[in-house]
């Protein structure tokens, strides 16, 4: 039966920039197994199958699949799909608007700006903080996992780190955006070093040149069937870990800035937010825009 579906470019205003994502409306009906083969035909990093909660406590019941496995959670997915189920309820009209969204990992809370038939923003509270779920690999193992030096891991205080908030990811700062662009997998090599988790995945990060709050990263998950990924909303909800125990933040809210996707010729800018009381995360905010790209039906 045709089923309509919608792409948008999420962490970006720009067409054809951005992380791309495929919803399928009106999935009702679909199994887990038909879920995967859609996935598989969009080929894009990720795709949401919308479905209505069936409690009707929540705006819709989403279901997110890689091209090779589902995704209790994952943050281009949650934006999009916010931004393009307000620009629906809303018929475009420019307005604010607030809903659950329930995912694999729980409800997740949304807020949603529509700018105009295709655009709009959303932001969403993280379900679950960040844990650590491992010791950081060493690194020597990460240096040679993706190309680099030993000296090239690390900068500051920050060093390799594992953390979960949803979605395990090794977290690997390098010293500086010359050796961001310079990594690449290396083959059983990164498996080797990052294949203890469900996902094996390096998300790859450094500070932005003279910035203090804002970074550049990289995530790249063989795994997931996504040789890179242009922005990685789960990746960024894990990185709140890694700043909590590499940078010195304070009490207070803090505004830090995550670009991505720039060495693939697909900018993306994810804003994450951390609320810090007692020296404890007490939440953590991720937002961006999206824009819808197309629309049609597929037989499903």
């Amino acid at each position: 039966m045709p089923r309509r579906f919608v792409t948008l470019d999420v962490f970006t205003t720009t067409p054809f920039t951005g992380n791309p994502l495929a919803v399928v409306l009106d999935a009702e009906g679909l199994t887990p197994k038909r879920m995967q083969a859609i996935a598989r035909e969009f080929n894009l990093s990720e795709t949401v199958f919308v479905r209505p909660d069936p409690e009707a406590r929540q705006r819709a019941d989403i279901r997110i699949f890689t091209p090779q496995r589902e995704l209790p959670f994952a943050g281009h997915p949650t934006v999009g799909t916010a931004v393009l189920l307000g620009i629906i309820d809303s018929d475009g009209a420019p307005g604010a608007a607030a809903f659950g969204l329930k995912e694999a990992i729980g409800v997740v809370p949304c807020v949603v700006e529509v700018d105009d038939a295709r655009r709009g923003h959303a932001r969403f509270r993280l379900p679950r903080l960040p844990s650590l779920w491992g010791e950081g690999r060493a690194a020597e193992d990460c240096a040679k996992a993706l190309g680099l030096e030993p000296n090239e891991i690390g900068f500051e205080r920050h060093v390799p780190s594992r953390h979960s908030a949803g979605v395990a990811f090794d977290l690997v700062p390098v010293a500086s955006p010359e050796c961001l662009a310079r990594a690449r997998p290396a083959g059983d090599t990164f498996e080797r070093a990052f294949g203890e988790s469900d996902h094996p995945s390096a998300y790859v990060y450094t500070r932005a040149v003279g910035e203090k709050r804002r970074f550049r990263a990289r995530m790249f998950a063989p795994s997931f069937g996504i040789a890179e990924d242009p922005a990685t909303g789960s990746a960024v909800a894990a990185f709140a870990g890694a700043l909590m125990q590499c940078e010195p933040l304070g009490n207070g809210e803090h505004d830090i800035v995550i670009e991505q996707g720039v060495e693939m010729g697909r900018p993306s800018e994810i804003v994450l937010q951390l609320v810090i009381e007692n020296g404890a995360l007490a939440s953590a905010e991720i937002g961006g825009q999206a824009v819808i790209v197309s629309r049609g039906e597929i037989e499903a």
